[in-house]
């Protein structure tokens, strides 16, 4: 499948690598590959990015990611079920981390690596990087691009589809934007 791959959306693999292990995560996330995504520059899905206003605020969709990481990963309709049953998620959040320290929830930071040094990609990286050859195939390209990787990660439930949603790059905008933008016969 990496055969398949642009140098974009190489260049977002690695750049995901590179943001867990600025983060001292224990592994790649989905998470890591919307934070390469934005650093990238000249793509279709820096320009759908730009055409969303999502460029100009990076700051908040970390916030947002940060956030969630707090939350223990729970997504904004998570969060909104457990306050329907009369559970306040923030206090639960703001308990735990009284007594065990910010970020209490936030996961695992310990390195797990595998045998070569490398960081493992979690299950929902793995399926985001699957998923971008279905969107791929779907849409009748024979490269894998960052754009189909971005579509991925818009299209797959949780906390980053619903940063990406937050900030208006539901899959539909995305796929206008980029559509609007030239984006589909860039093979970046």
């Amino acid at each position: 499948m990496f055969e398949r791959f642009t140098e974009a959306a190489r260049n977002v693999v690695k750049g995901a690598v590179t943001h867990a292990e600025r983060a001292d995560a224990g592994s790649v996330t989905e998470e890591h590959l919307l934070l390469a995504l934005l650093d990238l520059e000249g793509t279709p899905s820096a320009a759908a990015f730009a055409a969303l206003g999502i460029t100009d605020r990076r700051a908040s969709v970390e916030s947002a990611l940060a956030q969630a990481r707090r939350r223990g990963g729970l997504t904004r309709a998570d969060a909104d079920a457990l306050a329907g049953i009369g559970i306040d998620v923030t206090e639960i959040v703001s308990k735990v981390e009284a007594a065990h320290g910010e970020g209490a929830l936030a996961g695992d930071r310990t390195s797990k690596r595998w045998w070569s040094g490398h960081r493992s990609f979690s299950r929902p990286a793995k399926d985001t990087l699957e998923q971008s050859l279905r969107v791929a195939l779907g849409r009748g390209d024979r490269h894998i691009g960052d754009e189909h990787l971005l579509l991925a990660l818009a299209a797959r439930p949780g906390v980053v589809a619903d940063v990406l949603a937050d900030h208006g790059a539901t899959y539909g905008a995305l796929e206008r934007a980029m559509s609007a933008a030239g984006g589909d016969a860039q093979a970046s």
